[in-house]
């Protein structure tokens, strides 16, 4: 899988989130097996800047390459300029959301709000890819609604733009997360045009990573909601499609390893206030279905230090080894 010169070591990317895709988090992803990981939406907005929340979605520091940023707005020269920002910090693929579905977002008419304007779009494309040298994607949805399904038209204009690949979630905007994605548009849109399509949406195991690509001939998943609590899920990804073989699933030590890792980097990164209100949620979300963790997860929120929070954690793992038991994540969230 390439994206302009870069060499993705498999087709397994990490879909932007706002408020998950911190850099602690697309470093765990990498470690574990994705090939790329792409930032959280970082606004066009120049006056947003020098916020502390924009400096820290530009913190690439340490970050294993390639390093892809995603930007979002609806005003072609200001995308352009903030194109031009993230290169200079570092960012080695830009990426242009058009297809995130929130209403504040949509309300301004940017993300897959876009989707209703196709002129304006070919306005944004063109504007970004003269302004860097840098590879520019393109994440959108299948359509506005289910009867104005035109990733089609939008996927030939990317490409006319000379957009270096496109990710489709199987959703239209007003579908938001609901329902379930489709993935015939996808499939059409890849027979259509020749730059890469990677494929997006409800992707969150091994075999329905093979059944999506099989299907639709995308060149690559996206993977996003499936991903929180389980960045082990790209090495289980990557041995399933290399041999046909699942890997065996976690034991809770390892997740137990894997958590501890990851919440001494969300200290590090957001400093003790918010990296402890941070780690709340993706402790909630490495915990879901384990034994006990319905309870835990309540009291955690009540819990205002890094040092508590990480003795909170160690008591429930260490409760669920002195029973001996093996639980997995995967088979008690299947349960």
């Amino acid at each position: 899988m390439h994206i302009g010169p870069h060499q993705l070591k498999n087709n397994l990317i990490v879909a932007p989130m706002a408020g998950v895709t911190d850099r602690p988090f697309r470093q765990l992803c990498k470690a574990m097996g994705a090939g790329m990981a792409v930032s959280e939406m970082v606004a066009s907005n120049s006056l947003l800047r020098g916020s502390e929340k924009t400096l820290r979605r530009a913190n690439h520091e340490g970050e294993a390459e390639p390093i892809a940023v995603q930007i979002a707005g609806a005003d072609p020269q200001m995308l352009a300029e903030a194109a031009r920002y993230n290169v200079d910090q570092g960012a080695q693929i830009i990426d242009i959301n058009m297809g995130c579905p929130a209403k504040k977002v949509c309300n301004v008419m940017a993300g897959s709000a876009l989707l209703k304007d196709e002129p304006l779009v070919g306005r944004i494309l063109d504007a970004v890819v003269t302004a860097v040298g840098v590879p520019i994607t393109l994440k959108i949805r299948t359509g506005w609604d289910r009867d104005n399904r035109n990733a089609l038209r939008v996927a030939k204009i990317a490409e006319g733009a000379g957009i270096a690949a496109l990710a489709i979630h199987g959703r239209t905007r007003s579908c938001g997360f609901s329902g379930d994605a489709e993935y015939d548009t996808i499939a059409a849109v890849k027979s259509e045009i020749g730059i890469p399509v990677i494929a997006n949406g409800d992707i969150s195991t091994p075999e329905k990573v093979k059944r999506v690509l099989d299907y639709t001939g995308a060149d690559a998943v996206m993977i996003g909601r499936a991903a929180q609590g389980r960045p082990w899920m790209f090495r289980e990804i990557e041995h399933y499609l290399k041999t046909g073989e699942p890997l065996p699933p976690p034991a809770v030590e390892e997740i137990h390893r894997v958590l501890i890792a990851h919440l001494r980097e969300l200290y590090d990164f957001y400093g003790e206030h918010t990296g402890v209100r941070v780690a709340r949620k993706h402790i909630s979300w490495y915990t879901k279905g384990l034994a006990g963790s319905a309870a835990f997860r309540h009291a955690l929120n009540r819990i205002e230090s890094s040092a508590e929070q990480l003795k909170a954690v160690d008591a429930f793992f260490g409760e669920l080894a002195s029973r001996g038991q093996r639980l997995t994540y995967v088979e008690e969230c299947a349960a």
